[in-house]
């Protein structure tokens, strides 16, 4: 869905709408308003008219007491009508964004992992924020403004006809000169307004990443460097604002100058009348008129600025609704929820790839029997992660068949299975919130109690209670105000506490000291007690207990065995084994 230079995508601006249906009073109200403001406009110019003309130039000042009575009440009548007008245009703008940015937010949350890896964070924070601010002024700036300015526009050229039509199309002779210049500008400022956008979208994305990584910047002491892109970056957009601030700079101008020539010509053309012809033209016409041209002028130059703050509003939609159409998401087909899970695991003949024919995971197959434990082993790029993440179906095979006690998980939904599995990461993620927030992820199903028992199985709770606040101790964006070690303990108690029937371990310990490294492998036992678990190591020391160990090389099984039966293969693992151990001079065990 394009937004043109000509006329805006109707059937994006139907789908917006759509929002709108919960709205409908206010949106209903909003347009009588707009009616109302479009129709009472041309009558205090009116009044005035009538009262130059039959009150003060006539010296009757009772009269005139009257109809400044009367005009004082349309003031104030316009006043709060426009008052709620801007209110209700507004509430139902921000009413709009409230419930589209919820239901991006929510679609964003289900899309597959590989959407991330091929789109920046930052871009999708200004889809989510700033386009979708856009979009509110579509109702609070935009169409239905451009409706009333329009309305009122008719109504008071309609008026001005019906008092003097040959006056009325003497000092409206310019106008088509303010079209042309319109139509121009609207162009011109609308790929402005675009370059805008882009550039917004480059810094938002630039800032989320270097923020981010400030750290590696302040390591390799690159903030000189970095703050050359970010200096480039920031200098296009302000150039692209330049830009646009330019088309204004003409526009307005311009308009006054136009505005000036139709003034001019009433000027001339209504005292050349008084003089001719008095009785048909009178002073209180020519001072009628010269508001009305205000009341014409100013909605026309402000319909230009506002039919681009419309345009960009659809091109912000039209952003946000591509987001909302990506289909990169996990289907959801499946509706087996069995009461309990033992967590017997199978591959059978499993085969992944991210991109099509580039094989990561060739035909894997092995089995887990509940309560074991299998590990996972291997070079970097063996394809360790990318089976797990198959298991959780953040990518989704190519061929063969996983199973979960014997039902396809692609049988399961999806919630379901993915609330029976825990992971605990190398790279642990904490939400700046506190402690308990962190482990329970705000699953009010999870005590406080249960937490506490948890943290003292792993070993954590003196640490936590030794906290400002213990478990309401902030951690703050990343856990930034805890150890690594810490960070690593509270993923375990997260885990622990969900209670899963199946544990991931992804090097859940090669972050950590050697100090806090034991205390974890105290607490493992602890946590796979149970459990069927899957664990990913590089440190061979924590995997020589597992029930079966499977090496990998470039997506392929190599190995599969217990760790004593492995080394006496010779193998792969051997080398990986001699690889830790041997050559640093440590004692095997």
């Amino acid at each position: 869905m394009a937004v043109t230079g000509e006329v805006y995508n109707t059937g994006l601006l139907k789908r917006i709408f759509q929002y709108v249906k919960p709205y409908r009073a206010v949106f209903i109200w909003s347009v009588i308003l707009t009616i109302l403001l479009a129709v009472i406009s041309p009558v205090r110019p009116f009044l005035i008219k009538y009262t130059l003309d039959h009150y003060i130039l006539a010296g009757k000042y009772a009269g005139l007491v009257n109809m400044t009575m009367l005009m004082v009440f349309m003031l104030i009548l316009q006043t709060l009508i426009q008052y709620n007008h801007t209110l209700l245009t507004n509430t139902l703008g921000q009413s709009v964004i409230r419930d589209l940015r919820i239901n991006v937010f929510n679609h964003i949350t289900k899309l597959r992992l590989k959407f991330f890896d091929q789109t920046p964070i930052g871009q999708l924070i200004t889809r989510t924020v700033s386009d979708l601010e856009t979009i509110a002024d579509i109702f609070s700036e935009g169409l239905i403004s451009m409706i009333g300015d329009s309305l009122q526009v008719v109504v008071i050229v309609g008026v001005m006809l019906y008092t003097d039509w040959e006056l009325s199309i003497v000092v409206l002779l310019p106008i088509p000169l303010l079209i042309m210049a319109t139509r121009k500008f609207q162009k011109a400022i609308k790929i402005a307004f675009q370059e805008i956008r882009n550039e917004v979208s480059n810094l938002n994305t630039f800032l989320q990443e270097h923020i981010t990584g400030v750290s590696i910047v302040q390591y390799f002491a690159r903030e000189r460097q970095e703050y050359k892109k970010f200096y480039a970056i920031n200098k296009r957009y302000r150039d692209a604002n330049i830009r646009s601030n330019w088309y204004y700079s003409i526009f307005f101008p311009v308009v006054e100058l136009i505005s000036a020539m139709s003034l001019g010509l009433l000027i001339w053309y209504g005292a050349k009348s008084i003089l001719a012809k008095p009785l048909d033209v009178t002073p209180g016409t020519i001072t009628q008129f010269i508001m009305y041209l205000g009341m014409v002028f100013t909605p026309i130059r402000q319909l230009a600025d506002k039919f681009n703050t419309l345009q960009m509003g659809m091109v912000g939609a039209e952003r946000v609704f591509k987001v909302l159409d990506t289909k990169d998401t996990t289907p959801n087909d499946g509706h087996q929820k069995p009461k309990a899970l033992a967590g017997n695991i199978e591959f059978k003949n499993v085969w992944l790839a991210y991109n099509e024919d580039q094989y990561v995971l060739k035909d894997l197959t092995f089995e887990v029997k509940a309560g074991e434990t299998v590990a996972l082993v291997g070079a970097t790029g063996a394809g360790k992660s990318s089976t797990i993440n198959i298991l959780n179906r953040f990518y989704e095979i190519a061929k063969g068949k996983i199973t979960v006690d014997g039902i396809d998980i692609n049988d399961f939904d999806i919630d379901y299975l993915r609330s029976h599995i825990a992971t605990v990461l190398q790279d642990v993620f904490l939400f700046s919130d506190t402690i308990l927030n962190n482990i329970t992820l705000n699953n009010s199903n999870i005590t406080i109690e249960e937490v506490v028992d948890a943290a003292k199985k792993i070993g954590a709770n003196e640490f936590i209670e030794r906290l400002p606040g213990g478990y309401q101790y902030n951690v703050m964006e990343r856990g930034a105000t805890l150890s690594a070690g810490q960070a690593q303990l509270i993923s375990f108690i997260r885990a622990l506490v969900h209670n899963p029937a199946i544990l991931v371990l992804d090097e859940a310990t090669s972050s950590v000291d050697t100090e806090t490294e034991l205390l974890i492998q105290k607490a493992i036992d602890n946590l796979m007690e149970g459990r069927t678990s899957i664990v990913i190591a590089h440190r061979l020391s924590t995997i020589q207990k597992a029930n079966q160990i499977i090496v990998l090389d470039k997506g392929e099984i190599k190995e599969k065995g217990t760790h004593q039966e492995l080394l006496k293969l010779d193998g792969y693992y051997k080398k990986l084994y001699d690889l830790q151990f041997s050559s640093k001079g440590i004692a095997k065990v």
